[in-house]
């Protein structure tokens, strides 16, 4: 059928940084195409140049043969290329209908190109089984529905080639195999599918063939029956990188309970009831996960046990230090005071709430331990004892560049999330709060931060991670609390458990007690 893309000699700098470097890829229409690489690979940048974002400073991109000249997304999509983002782009007081149609009028009269749309909306609907209620505001709309308009969204405006760009971050696990299902039957209709993603898995189950980027070039292109996920990890990285986690055996039912919550509830500024009544209890030498679609009180629920947000209600006991202490909504404890029973915070946000970016490594390394009587005190931080502990978690958790005085901004995201790792895993808290731990961290640091991680529960912490990544979750975890619409909708072993049963229960609504 030959290729529906070549992109020929693609360069593309950014100043000083060179994004793109001679890069070759060749997509075969009617394919499933993933395109796979770290963090700052490039791939994200040669597929914005696909698709009209950036112009490439040298190269070609033909189109089914064709030379073409794409200097904007319109240009883009009048060529037949599409692109599904990874934050969709909707608004989200319109409905389906009016989201479609903007920028697409066909038209002053409004009302007959609604007409003359719906009518072509409804046989695409049927044509690639996406179902859409067009009359429905997208606010109103589950994510995977909401992701199912993007993409007809695309086909309205007659795409032929699709690009997805981390599709299945924030859907179930049954919404990313009907997401599949989907896109097998696109390929079937003869789209060209080009998926962007992180998820070693997704490329193996779904795509035909793979590129795999590198600092900025191509280093393999493999037919996906041809390779492995262990493969693709070593290309990507440049070395052999281990993708399962040993854990052994986690702590017996009968190990402290180290944290344990009741009827917490909190409500945000607008009155809405964002936890409702949870009650779990967390143990000595455990990690328990919590699982759900992004925005169903997982964020929240770590704001109230890091002392960051107080609740409306409820109690939390802590078992830690040779102690057992109790708070009530009224009494909830600040950060600082938390910290000091030995609790430790690794925030969902690195940049917002982990580190600033304008402080220098050493200063976002004692951030929030700047009490401590080693370092100084309170009256007086001594800058030597400060680079002496830095120095001492770079070493540990083999953090890059070894430069204390290094601004933070300018440093990688695995490498600032493994200082802040280190920075609350130094104390050896008993209670270890951790939201998001490998989010935007390249598979080098991931499998240094799960070692890390499965070392501290081994040494007896108790562990709470929330993580939006199920693969993450069960690679890692010992039980798994599922979280719907800010409710606890089960509580499962990991090892009995299936990715099945826990997409069930993350779509299951549970009322308030």
């Amino acid at each position: 059928m030959g290729y529906a893309v070549e992109m020929l000699g693609i360069t593309k700098r950014f100043g000083t940084v060179l994004a793109n470097d001679q890069i070759e890829l060749k997509i075969a229409a009617g394919t499933i195409h993933g395109v796979v690489g770290e963090n700052g690979a490039g791939k994200s940048t040669l597929m914005s140049i696909l698709y009209g974002f950036y112009q490439a400073d040298e190269g070609e991109i033909r189109l089914a043969g064709k030379p073409v000249q794409i200097r904007s997304s319109t240009e883009a999509i009048a060529q037949g290329v599409g692109m599904v983002h990874q934050h969709f782009m909707l608004v989200e007081p319109l409905s389906a209908l009016e989201n479609i149609l903007l920028g697409a009028e066909d038209g002053w009269l409004l009302a007959k190109a609604r007409q003359k749309a719906e009518a072509r909306l409804k046989t695409l609907m049927e044509t690639h089984h996406l179902p859409v209620d067009l009359h429905k505001l997208v606010e109103a709309m589950p994510v995977g529905e909401q992701q199912r308009l993007e993409i007809l969204k695309a086909l309205f405006r007659r795409a032929r080639i699709l690009i997805l760009d981390e599709p299945t971050g924030v859907l179930t696990p049954q919404e990313a195999a009907q997401l599949f299902t989907i896109l097998r039957e696109l390929r079937a209709q003869g789209v060209t599918v080009v998926l962007i993603t992180h998820k070693l898995q997704e490329i193996m189950d779904v795509t035909d063939n793979v590129t795999v980027m590198r600092a900025g070039r191509v280093v393999a292109q493999r037919r996906t029956q041809d390779t492995s996920r262990e493969e693709l990890a070593e290309l990507m990285i440049g070395r052999p990188v281990l993708l399962q986690v040993d854990k052994g055996s986690k702590a017996g039912a009968d190990s402290e309970v180290r944290l344990a919550v009741k009827n917490l509830r909190v409500h945000d500024a607008r009155g809405v009831e964002r936890l409702k009544g949870l009650d779990f209890e967390l143990r000595a030498g455990e990690i328990l996960g919590i699982a759900g679609v992004s925005g169903n009180g997982q964020t929240e629920l770590l704001a109230v046990l890091a002392g960051l947000l107080k609740p409306s209600a409820g109690e939390l006991q802590l078992n830690t230090r040779g102690q057992q202490r109790r708070f009530d909504a009224k009494h909830w404890l600040p950060a600082s005071e938390l910290r000091a029973y030995g609790c430790g915070h690794v925030p969902e946000d690195r940049l917002g709430e982990g580190v600033i970016k304008n402080f220098s490594m050493q200063e976002s390394a004692v951030l929030g331990f700047h009490q401590d009587a080693e370092l100084g005190g309170w009256a007086w931080l001594s800058p030597k004892r400060i680079r002496e502990r830095t120095l001492k978690l770079i070493e540990a958790f083999d953090v890059r560049p070894v430069l204390p005085s290094l601004r933070t901004a300018d440093m990688s995201g695995g490498n600032q999330q493994k200082l802040v790792i280190a920075r609350e895993m130094a104390r050896r808290p008993e209670v270890l709060l951790v939201g998001q731990p490998t989010r935007g961290v390249d598979l080098g640091a991931i499998e240094r931060i799960y070692r890390e991680l499965i070392n501290a529960r081994d040494a007896g912490a108790a562990i709470l991670l929330v993580s939006v990544e199920l693969e993450e979750i069960f690679a890692l975890t010992d039980r798994i609390m599922v979280m719907n619409c800010g409710a606890i909708t089960g509580i499962v072993e990991t090892a009995q458990s299936s990715a099945k049963e826990v997409g069930m229960l993350m779509t299951q609504e549970k009322a308030a007690a």
